[in-house]
């Protein structure tokens, strides 16, 4: 029923303990029809199986009488909702207005309340992923690593819950790497320096250059190649050079890991946004390809020649990446234990114009969708992907402009952020203006009629010249000097920077 879940979300919302918010939505899923718990999962999860239904605000502002008895179930719900999202053309939105009204209608008070937020994307009640893996590992009585290695491979928590509630280890077990279907990437650890990561991983390492480009994925089955990016979505159409790159390589089974980046003549890589807006650009792409061809880079194979690759150590996955691609098509790479020799590599990588290093265990897995412990990103600069919370109003040249960013950084342990600091350094006059057209479209609640609250869903990389204590923010801890360097369209707010990681650069 959708009562139960709009009281487990009252329930879980008000409470800032993890294991309660645990104990709440495992109690749920322990009971809900097994039709209906990938459905479950997802509105508890703040997602909707639809994605979009295409029904704004202003759809929900004035809801119909709700019922006194709650009768309606998910699958109710669901279908209703697939049925709104169905309609186009003329007519369809007085169609569409008439669907929600008869939905909404068949509502309680709380129930309105519930999806309202969750078509509004306002679902914010601290069950991230890391929680609601957690329960349903609790109620399907299987390991919680057992739910994340399945959720590597299938990509969708909701399905990969449901079969969880249904069939247990053995359902979990049966996802397996499929080509066409992209899993999450690992992530990177943060380090001050080359010594520091070398410290964390002991013994010999890999050290590679860390392009500023478009993180992508790339599937060939036989003539087939797919391509997607970090957030899992399929730029197949946008990237034709991509393509034929994958295309041309002598195996037809493989999945690779690599970045995409748009070079200048010189070598030397173009900036991120000329690269992302290549990428994005879905209108005449043969056009666009002229004025800004771009080049792949492969450092990672997930399979190859139709062996899986990911639990085999990163030594491995690598020379079977080797024998999969020519040289040229490699992401620059040095093993070695040294640290001098590690530094001089990270010199010519940055010298060459790119973002730094990563270094990386030859032992570990590869962990998919988590900042595993065997890959540790080293730049010139301290950086770190924030979440904006809020954002004040210029004054003088930028009066009329969102200017000041609130920024925060994700805590695994409520599912909330923790706010750092504030900056409007580094902002370009275009940044500006988009962000206050981007900030105000994603605004929520009262103004003071200078602090604008928005939904925590913009990721900002912030360059900071370190960490210090400070009692004037929750966390403890503030940036000191921080700068905008780019907003991250390619990451989602359960992407950021961890409070702990912050913690961890403290001087």
């Amino acid at each position: 029923m959708l009562i139960d879940l709009a009281r487990t979300s009252t329930a879980v919302t008000a409470g800032s303990a993890r294991l309660a918010k645990i104990a709440h939505l495992a109690e749920l899923l322990g009971r809900v029809e097994p039709d209906e718990a990938e459905i479950a999962i997802a509105y508890l999860s703040g997602e909707l199986p639809q994605r979009n239904v295409g029904v704004g605000w202003k759809s929900l502002q004035d809801p119909p009488e709700p019922r006194l008895a709650a009768t309606a179930t998910l699958r109710e719900v669901h279908d209703r909702l697939d049925r709104v999202k169905a309609l186009t053309g003329p007519g369809s939105q007085g169609a569409r207005k008439t669907l929600l009204a008869e939905l909404f209608g068949s509502l309680t008070r709380q129930e309105q309340l519930f999806l309202t937020r969750l078509l509004q994307g306002e679902l914010r009640q601290g069950a991230l992923e890391g929680v609601m893996i957690e329960a349903v590992a609790k109620a399907a009585g299987v390991p919680a690593a057992e739910v994340r290695r399945a959720l590597m491979l299938r990509g969708w928590l909701p399905a990969v819950g449901a079969a969880a509630l249904s069939g247990g280890i053995e359902a979990l077990r049966a996802f397996h790497l499929e080509v066409g279907r992209p899993v999450s990437p690992m992530l990177a650890q943060s380090a001050v320096s080359i010594e520091a990561a070398f410290g964390k991983l002991g013994g010999p390492a890999a050290v590679e250059w860390k392009l500023d480009g478009v993180r992508i994925q790339a599937h060939r089955a036989g003539d087939r190649v797919s391509v997607f990016t970090r957030t899992l979505d399929d730029i197949t159409a946008q990237v034709p050079e991509l393509v034929e790159a994958v295309g041309a390589l002598p195996s037809s089974d493989l999945v690779l890991d690599g970045e995409v980046l748009a070079m200048r003549a010189d070598g030397r890589p173009e900036p991120f946004q000329v690269t992302s807006g290549r990428v994005s650009s879905r209108t005449d792409v043969q056009r666009a390809r002229e004025k800004v061809p771009l080049s792949v880079f492969f450092f990672d194979a997930l399979r190859a020649d139709g062996a899986d690759l990911l639990d085999l150590p990163g030594e491995a996955r690598h020379a079977a990446l080797a024998r999969a691609v020519p040289p040229e098509l490699m992401t620059p790479r040095l093993v070695t234990s040294d640290v001098a020799d590690g530094e001089a590599f990270f010199k010519d990588a940055v010298r060459s114009g790119h973002e730094g290093v990563v270094v990386k265990s030859l032992l570990t897995p590869y962990a998919a969708g988590r900042r595993g412990a065997g890959w540790i990103k080293v730049k010139p600069r301290h950086t770190l992907d924030l979440v904006v919370l809020a954002v004040e109003w210029g004054s003088g040249r930028r009066e009329g402009l969102l200017s000041n960013l609130h920024l925060g950084a994700r805590d695994p342990e409520t599912g909330g952020f923790v706010m750092l600091g504030k900056t409007f350094k580094g902002l370009t006059d275009e940044l500006l203006a988009w962000q206050t057209e981007r900030l105000l479209a994603i605004a929520e609640g009262p103004t003071d009629g200078w602090t604008v609250t928005v939904r925590p869903e913009l990721v900002v990389e912030i360059a900071f010249d370190g960490v210090q204590r400070s009692s004037r923010y929750p966390g403890g801890v503030a940036l000191r000097f921080a700068r905008v360097i780019r907003y991250r369209s390619d990451k989602t707010a359960d992407q950021a920077d961890t409070v702990e990681m912050v913690r961890s650069l403290m001087l």
